[in-house]
């Protein structure tokens, strides 16, 4: 089989993993405290919130995007307060990607850490009350430590998922190149363009790092290396 190695424009691939990296940094900072009220609160308004939460999970992203386009638009009245008092304009450039992925990416960070959450015994809750430690301590120093492999799933599954996102990203910023103009952008021009060749290398690279990151990540929670280290 002869490989044929095309020399393509590395932004793209630079920039997708760029974006991917901050919104998965930036998901971990907010999913977790949203992933532990989740589990714990006894509001009934968290219903609510879980269902807009997961709503990413079923709406196809073209919705998600064409309503954070309108809400991100000068000509909204959100998008008009972020351009004339902040000096934010979140169409057509990165800053954009990053929220509009934030908000895609959501419930790839929540529901594994959720989920770990719940799963955790009642005792450690009420053994770190006892000593009279907050409800951050806990979190910090006894629940999370003990819900690892939910922390790596979620980080895991929140930056390849990222890394595969179309519509949001098409819809919110285009494609421009160096500043919204992502792997998946690149797949699709190179396509319309009967650039079969340089697509199916874009799409061979991403397919390949996507791989090897949830293999390692099967592996790891599987116990795989665990084993051995015990060599």
């Amino acid at each position: 089989m002869q490989v044929i190695l095309l020399a393509i424009d590395m932004g793209p691939l630079w920039l997708t993993f760029k974006l991917a990296v901050i919104t998965t940094v930036l998901l971990l900072i907010l999913g977790i405290p949203l992933a532990y009220w989740l589990a714990y609160s006894s509001s009934r308004s968290r219903f609510i919130v879980e269902t807009l939460v997961s709503m990413p999970l079923v709406l196809p992203p073209t919705v998600i995007g064409f309503y954070l386009l309108l809400a991100f638009s000068p000509g909204s009245g959100f998008g008009l307060w972020l351009d004339q008092w902040l000096g934010i304009r979140l169409v057509f450039s990165f800053e954009g990607l990053v929220v509009g992925s934030i908000i895609y990416s959501l419930p790839f960070m929540v529901q594994p850490i959720r989920a770990g959450l719940v799963n955790l015994p009642v005792n450690l809750m009420e053994a770190s009350d006892l000593l009279g430690k907050s409800g951050l301590t806990t979190l910090r120093q006894v629940l999370l430590p003990n819900i690892k492999s939910s922390l790596l799933t979620a980080t895991v599954l929140t930056f390849a998922h990222t890394v595969g996102e179309f519509g949001v990203v098409l819809m919110i910023g285009g494609s421009i190149p160096e500043v919204t103009k992502v792997a998946s952008i690149a797949i699709y021009e190179e396509v319309e363009s009967l650039n079969y060749a340089s697509a199916n290398t874009y799409s061979a690279i991403l397919f390949v790092i996507t791989f090897v990151i949830l293999l390692v990540l099967n592996l790891t929670n599987g116990g795989y290396f665990k084993g051995l280290w015990k060599w």
